[in-house]
């Protein structure tokens, strides 16, 4: 069998080469690289809304079992909490959404740590990877709370906490080098070895140029909101999804807007500038295909007010306040930082370095492969609004119905195993998805749909009115005569003088849902965090008090036991 090389182009040092060289030697023969030391034992938990912190903590393992360290990756909704203070090497990676919240499967955990009566975690070495997105103010507050409160709880930080952006890869390397150091054993295994391949699939690193297939508005005339069902093809790419993961699409920013924000600037705008990820661009290229101009938050505030010299967000900068910073971003984008609070930039290179890089937006799959073979669908709101005299809208949603042409210019699949049909077709379903949270209840009912599960469904959707906003209307009418959706629970807000919510519908149908749950139904919900999911959660407590006798107590301990058991999931953001 002919050597396997890595190639010096491959960005790492000759030690680590030659080490992953050696490896791949020793892999096709059998046979382990050499480890020097005892066995290191390491406890890494993750927490997880949408699958990036598993992810993370899949690498990190791959890394130490190449090495002399014997790893052990749990999903912290699995956790059994009381083994805390016998952990010696202990590895957290975490997420943060909605407002600052830990992910679902974190919850219990986070809890118990904030609380009172911790054990004394004095015998534990501890590090945190806290995940998040500079966008939210309460970036990677999750994260940064497991961090402090297991040093409250004396544990002994090995190495520093890192918060991540959403682009993390430098960030992970670093603190997983970081760790392993830490931890005392060899180190040579740092290296990622995922880029070596220069034939690599399509996916994050290489996001697949998709044709667009369709754009259509579900919504009817009249309607105060624009949704559009977007079909997108997948021929040829090799990528590959199940019914409750997510797409992540590569957006470009509106020329007009580029060209406008060009011709404030007081360089030369002609000139190249380095882009994220490697390689250079023309600036105007730059600005539209991957740097962020519509975003402000307080990381750029802070280094535009270094160069600016505004004595107004000098003055925001100083006072730290986290709803000032909020209330400032809040409808403003770079060309109103460029407008009314003018930097000095000496050159465009300097210009770009104070940018975010142009992320990909991650919208829930609203299609069954088996339904549609080679295509996938989204179900997308459009954003549109009018802030500080100018007319704004959302980077992707805007691009996907407006600008977007016939090719996309990348795609791939986030895979979300937190948020699965249940294996077992036989066991009932209950879906929770208003507006354009349906999306992936309409993938799960054409899942149900190609395999002939025999289970029963049943959705509640809600939107404003029901004359405009009712959309799959005529897919979900003829599921429901198929038998396919055994219930539809429909709650259309603006129709009467009281508004009515999903989860006012799920009162009402109360004793009958209980019924589903106490007969193994699985529950999912997919929408907005900060209200419609809490709103249900809670709606669901009440249900198991008023129907299941429970106390309020022992409302909380069961929904706990069901997220365990995966009977309940939620896709939010």
């Amino acid at each position: 069998m002919s050597q396997i090389l890595v190639p010096e182009s491959a960005p790492f040092t000759p030690e680590q080469r030659a080490w992953l060289n050696d490896f791949f030697a020793k892999t096709l023969t059998g046979a382990a690289p050499a480890a020097s030391g005892p066995v290191i034992p390491v406890t890494i938990l993750w927490g997880s809304q949408t699958g990036n912190a598993e992810s993370c903590s899949k690498k990190l393992a791959k890394a130490l079992k190449a090495s002399n360290y014997e790893p052990k990756t749990i999903d912290m909704g699995q956790y059994e909490i009381d083994q805390l203070p016998n952990e010696e090497n202990l590895l957290i990676i975490t997420s943060t959404y909605g407002d600052g919240e830990p992910p679902d499967n974190a919850a219990e955990l986070h809890e118990y740590l904030m609380g009172e009566g911790v054990a004394d975690l004095s015998k534990v070495n501890y590090s945190v990877l806290a995940l998040g997105d500079t966008e939210y103010p309460d970036f990677c507050q999750c994260g940064i709370e497991f961090d402090q409160q297991l040093e409250k709880a004396g544990a002994k930080r090995m190495f520093k906490r890192i918060d991540c952006d959403v682009d993390f890869d430098d960030e992970f390397a670093e603190w997983k080098g970081g760790v392993m150091e830490a931890m005392g054993g060899s180190a040579a295994a740092v290296a990622d070895v995922d880029v070596i391949d220069a034939d690599e699939p399509y996916g994050k690193n290489k996001p697949f140029p998709a044709p667009l297939l369709k754009t259509e508005n579900l919504n009817g005339e009249g309607s105060q909101r624009e949704t559009c069902h977007i079909e997108i093809g997948l021929e040829g790419s090799d990528l590959e999804y199940e019914a409750g993961d997510a797409l992540s699409v590569l957006p470009q920013n509106p020329a007009e807007d580029v060209d406008e924000i060009l011709k404030l600037l007081p360089f030369n705008t002609k000139e190249v500038v380095p882009i994220p990820g490697g390689g250079e661009a023309p600036l105007r290229e730059a600005l539209i295909t991957a740097y962020d101009i519509r975003s402000l938050n307080k990381t750029l505030l802070e280094k535009w007010q270094k160069t600016s010299g505004s004595p107004f967000l000098r003055a925001l900068v100083e006072a730290g306040s986290k709803e000032e910073y909020e209330d400032f971003c809040w409808g403003r984008e770079l060309v109103d930082l460029i407008n009314d609070h003018p930097a000095d930039f000496s050159d465009a290179e300097e210009f770009v370095g104070v940018l975010k890089k142009l992320q990909p937006r991650l919208y829930s799959i609203a299609s069954s492969p088996k339904a549609h073979p080679g295509e996938v669908h989204l179900t997308v709101a459009i954003v549109r609004y009018n802030s500080h005299g100018r007319d704004r809208g959302g980077v992707c949603s805007t691009f996907l119905s407006d600008r977007a042409g016939d090719v996309l210019p990348g795609v791939f699949v986030h895979a979300n195993k937190a948020f699965r049909l249940p294996e077992d077709t036989s066991k009932d379903v209950i879906m929770v998805g208003p507006g354009t949270g349906i999306a992936p209840f309409r993938a799960f009912l054409e899942e149900r749909e190609a395999t002939e599960a025999s289970g029963q469904n049943w959705l509640f959707f809600g939107n404003p009115h029901a004359s405009t906003d009712f959309i799959y209307e005529e897919q979900l009418t003829a599921m429901q005569k198929k038998g396919v959706l055994n219930q539809l629970s429909l709650a259309f807000s603006r129709d009467q003088k009281e508004k009515v919510y999903v989860q006012d519908r799920m009162i009402e149908h109360g004793e009958e849902l209980w019924k589903w749950l106490q007969g193994g139904a699985y529950f999912f919900v997919c929408g907005d965090a900060s209200r419609m999911a809490k709103d249900v959660d809670a709606a669901l407590h009440t249900i198991a008090q008023t129907h299941g006798g429970m106390s309020e107590e022992e409302a909380v301990s069961y929904f706990k036991e069901l997220k365990k058991e995966k009977r309940y999931a939620r896709d939010v953001y």
